[in-house]
């Protein structure tokens, strides 16, 4: 799943998206916080797959002290990341290129 993902961040980052890989492992949470009052946690991937064949879910909650937790545990995770850029992953090895490039052709799969 990870190197599926890398498949896709070169117009990502050419865009100026930020992203953040954890490094102690893989992060598979899944919240999103909304004006810091609406939280959405749960089990369910943003794609089609999950959208439309799996069986996922998530809950939602209005409530402004339970978003600013999460928003804070987010900030603590992302202390544990590092941020990646452009010409970082431009110069990957021809490998790891070759590796990101076959994962992502099975990311629907994933």
């Amino acid at each position: 799943v990870r190197r599926a993902s890398r498949s896709l961040w070169g117009p990502l980052l050419e865009a100026g998206i930020a992203i953040h890989e954890y490094q102690p492992t893989m992060y598979h949470v899944k919240v999103v916080v909304v004006d810091e009052i609406w939280t959405s946690v749960g089990c369910t991937n943003f794609n089609n797959r999950s959208f439309r064949l799996n069986d996922e879910a998530n809950l939602n909650i209005l409530d402004a002290e339970f978003a600013a937790g999460q928003a804070r545990l987010f900030e603590q995770d992302k202390a544990r990341s590092r941020r990646i850029n452009l010409e970082e992953w431009r110069r990957r090895p021809w490998r790891e290129r070759a590796g990101d490039r076959l994962a992502g052709l099975l990311r629907l799969q994933l």
